[in-house]
C-alpha cells in the first residue's frame, strides 16, 4: 500500500501522524477557547451565535463560579506542595538507600496511579465515614495529596536514576558540606524534574473530578460546579477561566522545558572538566 503514497508523504509518515495526534488531542481545547467569546442567545453555549468580549471583561462577575476557582487554586496549590516534598523524599530513599521492603515500595508506589479513581474515591469515602470525619476541604486536600504522590516519586525518581554522582563527590572534594552540596549540585539538577512533577501533581489535583466528588462533603470544587453547571447551562464564563488555566499551563510548561535544557547543559559537565 506504500507504494500508492506519494514519496513526499512516506518519508515524512511518522511527522504527520505525530501532528494529526496532536491536533487531535487540541480540538476540544480550540473549541473551548473559541466559544469563550461566543454570545449564546440562552444559556446553553452550543453554537456560534456571534462575536463578544463581554465575558472575558466580567469573567470573575459569578460568585459561585469564581468561589469553585478559587477554591480549586488552593487546593492544588497545598496538595502540589505537601505531596512534591513527601514523594521527592520517597524519591531520594528508593533510588539512594537500601533497605527492608524497598521492593514492595516500589511496587505500591505504583498501585495508586493503576487503581480506578472510582474505587480510590469509594475506599477513601469509607474510611472518612468509619471514622467519623466531616467531609471537607481537609478531606480533599488528604484524598489529593494521596494520589499525587505516586505521580511525583515517579517524575523525580526518572530524574535521579540518569543523576551523574560523580559531581555531589566533586562537591565534597571541593570542601562544601552535604547540605551546601545538596544546595547548590544536586537541588538546581533536579529542579526540571521537581518542577515537573510539582506541574504534574497541581495538573491532576485541579481537574480531579471523580475523588473529589466522593469527598468534597459541602465544598465545591471548579470540576464540581461545572459538572452541577452542566445540567442547567455551563456559562460562557468558565470557557474563559479554562482558557486562562491553559495559556498559564503553557508559559509554566515552557519556562520548565527552558529550565530543563538548561538543566542538561549543566549535567553535561563531567568533574573531571571542573
Amino acid at each position: 500500500m506504500s507504494r500508492f503514497l506519494p514519496t513526499r508523504m512516506r518519508g515524512h509518515g511518522l511527522s504527520i501522524f505525530a501532528a494529526s495526534a496532536v491536533a487531535y488531542m487540541l480540538i476540544p481545547i480550540v473549541v473551548i477557547a473559541v466559544f469563550s467569546f461566543n454570545d449564546p442567545a440562552g444559556k446553553y453555549n452550543f453554537t456560534w451565535q456571534g462575536f463578544t468580549l463581554d465575558h472575558w471583561r466580567g469573567a470573575f462577575d459569578i460568585p459561585e463560579l469564581t468561589d469553585a476557582l478559587t477554591t480549586s487554586l488552593t487546593l492544588a496549590a497545598f496538595s502540589t506542595a505537601i505531596a512534591t516534598a513527601i514523594g521527592t523524599m520517597l524519591a531520594l530513599a528508593l533510588v539512594r538507600h537500601e533497605f527492608f521492603g524497598r521492593r514492595a515500595a516500589n511496587l505500591l508506589i505504583v498501585i495508586p496511579m493503576a487503581t480506578p479513581e472510582v474505587v480510590i474515591g469509594a475506599s477513601l469515602l469509607s474510611m472518612f465515614v468509619y471514622l467519623q470525619v466531616s467531609r471537607g476541604f481537609a478531606t480533599l486536600l488528604i484524598a489529593h495529596v494521596m494520589f499525587s504522590i505516586s505521580f511525583v516519586v515517579v517524575v523525580v525518581r526518572s530524574r535521579l536514576i540518569g543523576f551523574d554522582r560523580r559531581l555531589e563527590e566533586a562537591a565534597r572534594d571541593l570542601g562544601a558540606s552535604p547540605l551546601t552540596g545538596f544546595r547548590t549540585v544536586t537541588l538546581p539538577l533536579l529542579l526540571p524534574g521537581l518542577v515537573s512533577a510539582a506541574l504534574l501533581a497541581f495538573a491532576l489535583s485541579i481537574d480531579d473530578f471523580v475523588i473529589s466528588n466522593f469527598n468534597s462533603g459541602q465544598t465545591v470544587t471548579f470540576p464540581l460546579f461545572i459538572a452541577g453547571a452542566a445540567q442547567r447551562g455551563v456559562p460562557v464564563e468558565v470557557n474563559v477561566l479554562a482558557t486562562i488555566l491553559f495559556a498559564i499551563t503553557v508559559v509554566a510548561m515552557g519556562a520548565t522545558v527552558w529550565q530543563q535544557h538548561r538543566a542538561e547543559q549543566l549535567a553535561s559537565i563531567r568533574p573531571d572538566e571542573l
